[in-house]
This record gives structure tokens, C-alpha cells and sequence, in this order.
């Protein structure tokens, strides 16, 4: 097979470009496009020296410091380019990748991250973090949003298979959609995050300060239990707000390498972890240390996490993204965490090795080719 991959953009090296890997890993003459590539040299590898198609949005002045702004031509810019020279196209899709035009005769299968989450279910919550739901902006910004969303149901349709990176975002899916999913989970870096050394007296959370991962809700938190330590790794736009709310038990690290971060979950009574993700890779690189996660249980991580009911529980859940549950879910670690083996965590994250994901993925790509050739549908 001669294989496109579309992707919607690179500019980082994160959860969406991590299953983007595997697929290079899998398909290495695959040929790779995506709307912008601004990858710093330091995170190119992954890309394993390929040349990346860019669109003409690459070349508008100004992209690079705020390509978010260009969402209403990024709808334009996806369909121009030609891929009619492929048997089968795969879109890596969070955005805009899943809208490429293709013909009867090419299999369109859609790795789905989620449908955006801005332009649908999230839209509200969005507008008003970015300050967006009020005035003649908010005006324009509901609007342009409301456009996107007709595009993106209408090229729902030029997809022949959609794969969900979990049950919540199949569920999604079918709600923007009305399509239904094969469900194969991200990989996870567990030959990376292994367990080892001693345990120390802190917990830790590690992300990107913005305000979905809601961090402001854990610092909160841990400030009303001043003898309870916290460690917070990660910066953002939202690092000076939420370093405002610290106290003297909470220690900010910033952004830091990959052994900094290993050595401090390895070391950790636990991972504390208050976004309602997708998936949520984080919480699975935790378990992969063998250390127990205090989770909020919405979203992706309801399916990576056993709790204290369970007969091998790996973590705590809690209900609601306040400080208040965050803090009484600590305290039940406190009382029943000894419940908890970092045995049962590291088997928990082996679920989700990196050669799982490929060989699934596989399946699916070599299905959905081959019905598609004798039969002209997906599966």
C-alpha cells in the first residue's frame, strides 16, 4: 500500500504526535502531512528524518507565534492537498486532519483524538477561559465557530472508519457524528517510566499550566493541608495564577527534562490529577512508576484507573473539580492507600505498551484496506 498520513499540525512533541510515532514506526514509507511544522530540532526525532508536506498556511507571517488564530482557514488549507496518488490515507485528527479530500477508491481511516472539543461540547467553557463569551468578539468567535462545526460534521462523512483513543471519545464521536468507533488506546512509554528508588513524603502533579488541566484546583487543595507536601512540575500561561495560590508546602519546579520527571513519580506517594482528558497519558506514566494516582473520574482516565473498590486498585477517584474533593480524596489515599501494591499499577500501565497499540492498529488498517478492496466498505 502507498500510505498518506495527515496530521493537523506539528509544533510540539506531545500525546497526539507520541501515537503519531508508532504509525511512523509502523508504516516507514508512509509518506507525512500536516498544516504547519514548526518542531524544534530537539523534538524531531520521533519523526525519524522524514519530510513533512506542509500547507500554504506554513508561509502566512506571524503563524508560528499564534497558529491558533488561523482556525477558520485551517478548514480551507486541509483540503488542498492531493493525495490522489494513495491507496489508503490515514488522518491523525484533534482538529482539521480528518477533513482531507479523498476518493472512492482510497480507504480514509481517522485516528480521532476527539472532535474538537472547542467547537462542540466545550464550546461554552472555551469561550469564557479565552474571554471570548461576552461582547461583539464573543459575537464572532460563536459564529465562527458555529461555521466550523457544519465542515466538521459534514466531512465526517468522507471517513470511512473512525478509531477513538477511548470509550469517552467514542462516545463523542457518535454525539458529534453519529458515527460509531473501534476504540484502541494511545501507547504509553513504559520501558521510559519504570519503577525504582525510594518513596518520599510528597505527592506530585506534572502537566501544561492551562486551565483545563485545572493544577489551580490541586494547588487550592494542598494549600488547606499545609502538612501534606506538593511538588508541581510544568509551566503555562497559567503558571503565574496558579503559583499565586501557593503555599510553603507547595514547591513549583517549572518545566523540567524527562529524568526530573521520572525520578519525582518514582518518588512520589502519588500522582494527583484533576483534568477530565481524553485519555490521559500522565496518570498511566505514573502507574508505569509504580505510583498510585488521586484522580478526577471523568473522561478517558475512568478506563486506566482501577479505584479502591476494585479488587487491584491503582488509585483514588474523586467526583467533582473542587479543592474540596481533591483534598478529601487525598485523605482516603491517606487512610487506604496501603490497599494500593505498585505491583498492581505497573501491571495496570503494561495494558497500554507501545506494541499493543501497533499491533491493533495494524489490524485495523490491514482490515479496513482489505474490505474496502473486495467489498467497498470500512469493515
Amino acid at each position: 500500500m502507498k500510505i498518506a498520513i495527515v496530521h493537523d499540525w506539528l509544533v510540539t512533541y506531545a500525546g497526539a504526535e507520541r501515537v503519531l510515532e508508532q504509525m511512523l514506526a509502523l508504516y516507514p514509507d508512509a509518506d507525512l502531512y500536516s498544516l504547519i511544522d514548526f518542531l524544534p530540532e530537539t523534538e524531531r526525532q520521533f519523526l525519524r528524518g522524514k519530510p513533512v508536506s506542509t500547507s500554504f498556511l506554513q508561509h502566512i507571517p506571524g503563524i508560528r507565534r499564534g497558529y491558533r488564530r488561523f482556525l477558520p482557514l485551517m478548514p480551507l488549507a486541509i483540503e488542498q492537498f492531493d493525495l490522489s496518488a494513495y491507496d489508503l490515507v490515514v488522518s491523525s485528527s484533534y482538529a482539521v486532519a480528518k477533513g482531507v479530500l479523498t476518493g472512492p477508491d482510497q480507504p480514509h481511516l481517522c485516528m480521532c483524538y476527539s472532535p474538537a472539543r472547542y467547537a462542540w461540547d466545550l464550546q461554552d467553557q472555551y469561550l469564557r477561559e479565552t474571554g471570548l463569551d461576552h461582547g461583539v468578539r464573543g459575537v464572532l468567535a460563536r459564529w465562527m465557530l458555529h461555521r466550523f462545526r457544519l465542515w466538521d460534521a459534514r466531512t465526517a462523512n468522507g471517513v470511512d472508519r473512525f478509531i477513538a483513543i477511548s470509550q469517552f471519545i467514542a462516545r463523542r464521536i457518535w454525539k458529534a457524528y453519529r458515527r460509531q468507533s473501534t476504540v484502541i488506546y494511545p501507547p504509553v512509554d513504559v520501558e521510559g517510566f519504570t519503577p525504582g528508588g525510594a518513596r518520599d513524603d510528597f505527592y506530585v502533579t506534572a502537566s501544561r499550566l492551562v486551565p483545563y488541566k485545572r493544577v489551580d484546583l490541586i494547588v487550592e487543595a494542598f494549600a488547606a493541608m499545609p502538612e501534606r507536601r506538593l511538588v508541581v512540575i510544568g509551566d503555562g500561561p497559567e503558571a503565574r495564577r496558579v503559583r499565586a495560590r501557593g503555599k510553603p508546602n507547595i514547591q513549583f519546579l517549572g518545566q523540567q527534562p524527562f529524568e526530573v520527571l521520572r525520578d519525582h513519580l518514582r518518588g512520589a506517594r502519588a500522582f494527583v490529577f484533576a483534568a477530565e482528558e481524553d485519555f490521559g497519558i500522565a496518570p498511566l506514566e505514573a502507574q508505569a512508576c509504580g505510583t498510585p494516582v488521586v484522580a478526577y473520574g471523568r473522561g478517558g482516565v475512568r478506563e486506566t484507573l482501577f479505584d479502591l473498590d476494585s479488587p487491584t486498585p491503582t488509585g483514588v477517584l474523586f467526583s467533582e473539580q473542587s479543592a474540596q474533593s481533591i483534598g478529601e480524596a487525598v485523605e482516603r489515599f491517606e487512610r487506604e492507600g496501603q490497599k494500593i501494591s505498585p505491583d498492581a499499577c505497573r501491571e495496570n500501565a503494561l495494558r497500554f505498551a507501545p506494541e499493543r497499540f501497533r499491533r491493533e492498529f495494524a489490524e485495523v488498517v490491514s482490515e479496513t484496506y482489505r474490505c474496502y478492496r473486495t467489498t467497498g466498505r470500512s469493515w
